[in-house]
């Protein structure tokens, strides 16, 4: 039996909650980053902060497919006992929606370099060239549209994630079930799983 196919187990695999965390702190950060860097005046410290939240974004992009590998391949957990169908529904579209937005975004923000009329070129972290999108032409009006889905998309992903941090708290601290714990598992348990079956 594959591992796509076996029951799913209690609780998210230690690869799962790894990657979950990792890419949390990265995307908050790239989000404050990218205001931060916004309301800089051009100079060079600018330059090297667009260069570092360009590499950072291409770190989302790539834990982003594998984490979305890993989903497709190992199952999750099931629905907690006690989650009502549409909190099961809400659910599945906010992770389809982060999914979308993870991979979607740092592409975008890779176009729209790429359509630069500037031509800057991009090294991750100093060190590995990478190159733009093959077939994008420098295009300033390109860039701006591109630029304003980029920053439309991230600001829907902090949306998301007040969200999903809100759907959490509540599940924790009012329905006191295990959606939280699954995937904190040294997080205490409250009310001694209240709404699950025991």
């Amino acid at each position: 039996m594959s591992k796509r196919s076996a029951p799913p187990q209690d609780t998210y695999t230690r690869v799962a909650i790894g990657l979950h965390w990792v890419l949390a702190i990265l995307i908050l950060a790239q989000i404050a980053g990218g205001w931060y860097m916004h309301e800089l005046a051009p100079k060079a410290q600018k330059y090297d902060l667009y260069q570092l939240h360009k590499s950072f974004g291409v770190t989302i992009l790539v834990l982003s497919l594998v984490r979305l590998g890993w989903r497709l391949t190992h199952r999750p957990p099931a629905p907690v006992a006690g989650m009502l169908g549409w909190e099961k529904k809400i659910a599945k579209i906010i992770s389809y929606a982060f999914y979308f937005l993870m991979i979607g975004v740092p592409i975008i923000g890779w176009l729209m370099v790429s359509a630069s009329p500037l031509g800057l070129e991009t090294k991750l972290f100093k060190l590995i060239p990478w190159p733009h999108v093959p077939g994008i032409l420098p295009s300033e009006e390109l860039e701006h549209l591109l630029k304003q889905v980029h920053t439309y998309a991230a600001f829907t992903m902090l949306g998301l994630v007040g969200l999903h941090v809100g759907a959490a708290m509540r599940h924790h601290f009012i329905k006191q079930d295990r959606v939280l714990t699954r995937m904190i598992p040294f997080l205490s348990q409250r009310g001694g799983n209240k709404g699950e079956k025991k």
